[in-house]
């Protein structure tokens, strides 16, 4: 579904943020990726999204990530950015959820048929009119997957989707996550969610990958977390 083949990006020539980076995830993989700060994370997700241009070939479903190609990538992909603000613009949930299905092509029937589905599955159709200045912050990071899943993308790219959230909400997205069948790429530095909803754990570490392997078995290792500035899971805690 994901192909890096020896990808490489530079923010300032001579410092490559990302170099001779290697990969690929197979449909319906739910795979982390974890590092420090400053690893490379989130320019992954905007090379992936065609925002920034890389030396190397991506691919997504077999096409390769390139302007020609972007407006079929882009609907192939759903993207759960870290901070909801910037993600829910339209008044109500339900403006936003009905933005995009609109925009590909579906009547406000089908549309509406397929905003009220999700809302249904996920359990928050009593959030369907609400104001998105109205609702708490769980709530509207539950009401941004239900918009990304309304588009109705092979995959979904999430980035953080449990900072900020109390334990309550957390693990209702948690949940969430774990019910989605679409390919998934998570980043994030909570890693006991991480642990609680993929498979598989790609770690970053100066651009280049320091591990790729079973998200348990990489997630206990204390010593290589460490190695990297990260810290082992509460769930591993004292019983390594």
């Amino acid at each position: 579904m994901i192909e890096f083949q020896h990808v490489r990006f530079a923010y300032e020539k001579g410092r490559p943020v990302i170099e001779d980076l290697s990969f690929r995830i197979g449909d319906g993989e739910s795979v982390g990726l974890i590092g420090a700060n400053g690893a490379g994370k989130s320019t992954v997700m905007k090379l992936l999204l065609g925002l920034i241009p890389a030396e190397g070939t991506i691919l997504v479903d077999g096409l390769a990530v390139n302007k020609a190609n972007l407006p079929a990538i882009r609907r192939k992909l759903g993207f759960v950015l870290q901070n909801s603000d910037n993600q829910m613009f339209m008044p109500t949930v339900y403006e936003d959820m009905i933005f995009a299905p609109l925009n590909y092509g579906l009547s406000r029937q089908e549309a509406e048929q397929r905003v009220d589905a999700v809302l249904e599955r996920l359990g928050l159709s009593e959030l369907k009119h609400r104001h998105n200045h109205r609702i708490s912050g769980g709530e509207k990071r539950m009401a941004a997957i239900a918009t990304i899943l309304a588009m109705e993308p092979e995959a979904i790219l999430m980035d953080e989707p449990t900072s900020a959230l109390d334990p309550y909400n957390r693990r209702i997205v948690i949940n969430t996550i774990r019910g989605l069948k679409q390919t998934k790429l998570i980043t994030s530095h909570d890693l006991d969610m991480i642990l609680d909803t993929c498979d598989r754990v790609i770690l970053l570490s100066e651009g280049k990958i320091a591990a790729d392997g079973p998200a348990e078995q990489i997630l206990r290792d204390r010593a290589l977390l460490e190695k990297h500035h990260m810290e082992l899971p509460l769930s591993f805690t004292g019983r390594e």
